[in-house]
């Protein structure tokens, strides 16, 4: 699975202590009527049972926040994370994309919690978006141009 590359996420949600997050990237859409997204949750994860039941944010990172993936993901410290003031959901600050949800359904993954999340709000700016393959981070650059060269 190391060869499929994927963009990087932090979901983000309100733990028992305030803010939290958890490096994902095991995301995707999934409907647009209604505007539904999945995550998959380790069970294991300390942040299984907040995903189940409490409104999310999906933060999609952009290729200069591989710091920020490293810390969520549980690396030692080399970033401090800066949060969204008055945000309705605990949201990272200047994400290349966020995706606030509320909670949908949740079903059996095997080791993993498929949770489905019905989008409320969302938001994007320009840049290139971190990437995650081969085990090691990259970046996808941002297109300067479209098909309209093929033609």
């Amino acid at each position: 699975m190391s060869r499929f590359a994927t963009g990087v996420t932090v979901v983000t949600f309100d733990g028992y202590d305030g803010p939290r997050g958890a490096t994902m990237n095991s995301f995707t859409s999934v409907s647009a009527e209604p505007p539904l997204v999945l995550i998959s949750v380790a069970r294991r994860a300390h942040c299984h049972e907040h995903l189940l039941d409490r409104p999310f944010c999906v933060n999609i990172l952009g290729a200069e926040q591989e710091p920020l993936a490293r810390l969520f993901a549980g690396a030692p410290a080399t970033v401090v994370p800066y949060w969204t003031p008055h945000a309705r959901v605990p949201r990272l600050a200047n994400p290349l994309a966020w995706i606030e949800c509320e909670p949908w359904g949740s079903y059996d993954g095997g080791d993993h919690t498929l949770v489905l999340g019905r989008v409320t709000d969302l938001d994007h700016r320009e840049g290139d978006a971190l990437t995650y393959a081969w085990s090691r981070f990259g970046a996808a650059t941002e297109a300067t141009e479209g098909i309209e060269h093929l033609f």
